[in-house]
């Protein structure tokens, strides 16, 4: 057995699977009613380790979705730190890829699941890696995820924040939808105060794309009293908040709300570099096409950043 399986089962974390790549690792970990799987990319002695933790939806570790999204981030993310230096984990969510087995029904999901799971995974990499900490990467929702798990977990290098909201997410759903015409504006508007105020809504309002349908109230009601930037302010860790001018879901102002809550903190705002961390346009259907294209490269500017903050601070 390879020297570090005994840590690895030590911790309830096993190898699993053939790899991938020669380089890369694929990793177990209990996670009732199943397990959560993943890739580990090593890079060398001593690397600094980070933890990517996926967006919304149903997205697999390499950053696909089901829902149309095809892009290829979070591997080519993981292959280009491996070639600065750095090691990163990155795994299926659940009900997601091989974590499939590990999600009974999506009406039992809580945003706290999702930190949970990330939270999880921090001490048996440290033990497999030998590592002092763990760095978090939080794309998108996995930024506030990432910010959750600050909150208590020990073990943390610090933060690098991509494509994060700034603001608690009713906002930002009341922002999307303030273009919808009457009478579907005014019934989401009721539905999501429902929401906020901890209320389920049995007859909710049948709206593209199924923002309130039943199975899913849960998780929003999970999620809505959580501000981002008054989590961010609670946070004693090195942080690097990243944001692309180009992307059309996460505005410059949310990253700047943000840097705001915390003063210390590092922001970049990345020229041409959209949400899914390619360049793109501003234009949004041009913009849009690059999430269904994976053969298209990382932006560089995304992964200099991020190794240039990491070994920076891991010194």
């Amino acid at each position: 057995m390879h020297k570090i399986s005994a840590f690895c089962l030590a911790a309830g974390l096993i190898l699993a699977g053939p790899p991938v790549r020669a380089e890369d690792q694929a990793l177990t970990l209990a996670a009732p009613p199943g397990e959560l799987h993943g890739t580990y990319l090593p890079s060398g002695k001593n690397a600094p380790v980070v933890l990517i933790i996926a967006g919304s939806g149903p997205t697999d570790r390499d950053g696909n979705s089901a829902l149309g999204l095809h892009s290829n981030s979070y591997k080519l993310l993981a292959e280009a730190l491996a070639t600065k230096g750095i090691a990163s984990f990155r795994y299926d969510k659940r009900g997601v890829g091989e974590s499939k087995s590990a999600l009974a029904a999506q009406r039992d999901l809580r945003i706290q699941t999702y930190s949970g799971d990330a939270a999880a995974w921090l001490a048996p990499l440290r033990k497999q890696t030998g590592a002092k900490c763990i760095w978090l990467l939080g794309h998108s929702e996995g930024a506030l995820l990432a910010e959750i798990v600050a909150q208590k977990a020990q073990g943390i290098c610090g933060l690098v924040l991509v494509s994060g909201a700034g603001r608690k997410i009713g906002e930002v759903m009341r922002e999307q939808m303030s273009a919808m015409p009457e009478p579907a504006k005014s019934q989401a508007f009721a539905a999501l105060a429902e929401l906020e105020a901890g209320r389920l809504v049995p007859d909710p309002p049948r709206l593209p794309p199924g923002l309130f349908y039943a199975d899913i109230q849960p998780f929003l009601i999970s999620w809505l009293p959580l501000d981002p930037a008054a989590l961010l302010a609670a946070i004693h860790l090195p942080v690097l908040i990243l944001q692309g001018d180009t992307d059309i879901q996460v505005s410059v102002e949310d990253s700047k709300r943000l840097a705001t809550a915390k003063p210390d903190a590092k922001l970049e705002v990345l020229t041409g570099v959209n949400h899914i961390l390619k360049l793109a346009p501003a234009d949004r259907a041009a913009n849009a096409a690059t999430y269904v294209n994976p053969s298209l490269p990382l932006a560089t500017s995304v992964v200099d950043a991020v190794a240039d903050f990491v070994h920076t601070h891991s010194r």
